[in-house]
């Protein structure tokens, strides 16, 4: 008798990778994206947009408005991490920090969405590296795989220099450069053999 092994059939996962939104998406909210995918798994996939900033909103004032003195922090700014629920907070951190609601994200780096992370950087006892952004991109069960089909993403290798090292306006180029593809060389068009 044939041993059947279901997981054959299953999609590859893509959690711990970047999401580069290709020239096709430049008409949409996710133009020059860099989504680092922080879930993905046969229910759908859920990541924050590392590449936009919230224009004028600063870590110090979002602190602010939690009541925390964020005078000691450097104030960085906030990312607009997608266009699901913007009002939600989340926090792309390193693994020398961990709450209890934190996902770790494939050894690489931790996903927080709790008041406890936000309080531990305004005391300066958080993750020594740390994002933050409100809202976050989502996609339901396939989604994400029928759009890795098209012309719509580009899934590079993610690094903490990328995450955190690197300007936000740069991210996409810099992480398109790491995979080595220079992006004036990008077209909007879908190919066909």
């Amino acid at each position: 008798m044939h041993s059947y092994n279901q997981s054959m059939d299953l999609p590859p996962f893509y959690v711990g990778n970047l999401l580069l939104a290709m020239p096709s998406l430049s008409a949409s909210e996710f133009h020059h994206s860099v989504i680092a995918l922080c879930v993905h798994d046969e229910d759908g996939a859920m990541g924050i947009d590392i590449g936009s900033e919230i224009g004028g909103l600063g870590l110090r004032e979002l602190l602010s408005t939690f009541d925390l003195d964020g005078s000691n922090v450097p104030d960085t700014p906030v990312l607009r991490g997608g266009p699901v629920e913007p009002q939600r907070g989340f926090v792309l951190h390193s693994l020398d920090w961990g709450g209890r609601d934190m996902v770790q994200v494939d050894r690489q780096w931790g996903l927080s969405g709790s008041l406890d992370i936000l309080k531990a950087i305004a005391e300066q006892r958080g993750p020594s590296r740390y994002l933050v952004a409100l809202g976050y991109a989502g996609w339901g069960a396939g989604q994400l795989e029928d759009e890795m089909t098209g012309n719509s993403w580009f899934l590079a290798p993610a690094d903490g220099g990328i995450l955190f090292d690197t300007p936000t306006r740069s991210r996409w180029s810099r992480a398109f450069a790491a995979s080595g593809i220079d992006t004036s060389m990008l077209t909007g068009a879908a190919g066909q053999a």
